[in-house]
């Protein structure tokens, strides 16, 4: 005679068309979930956050060198490089900011402490470089209406001194956890730099033999065309998961399917919502109406068990249907009454 409903919580959302009686919350602890990509969550992060730091101290360290190279070569190129590296060191520093204040922990006020944090800073690393894109646009074209004389020599041992060092940011930031949209944002970012060094290197060496100034401008137009399409695909990652989008790797219809399909004692799931909190941590809500016989308990650890292992999420609240309207009280009767 199972009578765990009754010891569930009451958390009524009138409002909202969902009567949330009878949570089970038993999968609200987050021990080791043999899910290998959420176990390991705070030792990533305090990775992510050591290897961002890194990368900002050689980038801003590297600007400064780059601004005394492009006055002492006039090359406003190097100059301009150096802008690019002065926002590269900012959005670090703001990645930085965001590993640390997304380690935080959770209170009364924010129950999810402050880990969508990192996710505001990848979408505003993206909406940066894509302003950044518009600025070497703008540059181009007024370097191509009035190029200007720039000393070669110095203009290529700058830049590959900025290629070594962008090489060595580049794997530094390889160490973090990739698929996290502040990491992701910085190796863009990264890419970037190594590209417009590249790039500088290049025009360099034609400005040195065939003294073609437009060269410059010309290159950093093509760059611009690469950043801007990494910078888009960081916009929308970070904008999907500020919108609530669901995870790449969850269709609500088949995962709904799957769930009836494969866990006993599931006769229907309803108001599914799934989002991601942050990079790689899937939270869900679900309503759940149990299959004649079930036992409540047994069947909510088993929903849970299965988002799991299939969809890696590991925070998840399942509410008990108990459908047609029918008093709790009658219902838990019926049970009490069955063999």
């Amino acid at each position: 005679m199972p009578t765990e409903p009754a010891k569930a919580h009451d958390h009524s959302h009138g409002d909202d068309g969902h009567d949330h009686a009878g949570h089970d919350h038993t999968g609200h602890d987050h021990p080791d979930h043999g899910h290998e990509g959420h176990s390991h969550a705070p030792q990533v992060s305090n990775a992510n956050e050591r290897v961002v730091l890194i990368a900002f101290v050689l980038t801003l360290g590297f600007m400064v060198a780059e601004v005394a190279g492009g006055l002492l070569s006039g090359s406003l190129a190097l100059l301009a490089d150096a802008g690019h590296m002065l926002i590269d060191a900012a959005a670090l520093a703001l990645a930085w900011a965001g590993f640390r204040f997304g380690r935080r922990a959770s209170d009364g006020r924010r129950t999810f402490g402050y880990m969508r944090f990192e996710v505001i800073a990848g979408f505003v690393n993206a909406v940066t470089l894509i302003l950044l894109v518009a600025w070497i646009a703008y540059e181009a074209v007024t370097r191509l209406l009035a190029p200007e004389t720039v000393l070669a020599g110095p203009m290529f041992w700058v830049a590959l001194i900025g290629l070594v060092i962008n090489i060595a940011v580049f794997f530094v930031l390889q160490a973090g956890d990739k698929e996290h949209v502040n990491i992701n944002g910085a190796l863009l970012h990264v890419t970037g730099d190594l590209l417009g060094s590249v790039a500088a290197i290049g025009a360099a060496i034609i400005i040195y033999f065939t003294g073609w100034m437009p060269i410059d401008p010309i290159l950093s137009v093509l760059l611009s065309a690469l950043i801007l399409r990494s910078a888009w695909s960081l916009l929308k990652g970070s904008l999907h998961i500020l919108m609530e989008g669901t995870p790449g790797n969850v269709v609500i219809d088949e995962l709904r399917e799957h769930i009836v399909q494969t866990v006993p004692g599931v006769a229907q799931l309803s108001h599914v919502h799934v989002w991601s909190i942050t990079s790689g941590r899937p939270a869900a809500t679900l309503e759940l109406r149990l299959a004649a016989g079930a036992d409540p308990a047994v069947t909510s650890r088993a929903v849970k068990a299965e988002l799991r292992k299939t969809y890696g999420i590991v925070h998840t609240t399942v509410e008990i249907d108990w459908g047609n309207g029918a008093p709790e009280c009658d219902l838990l009767a019926g049970d009490a009454a069955a063999p």
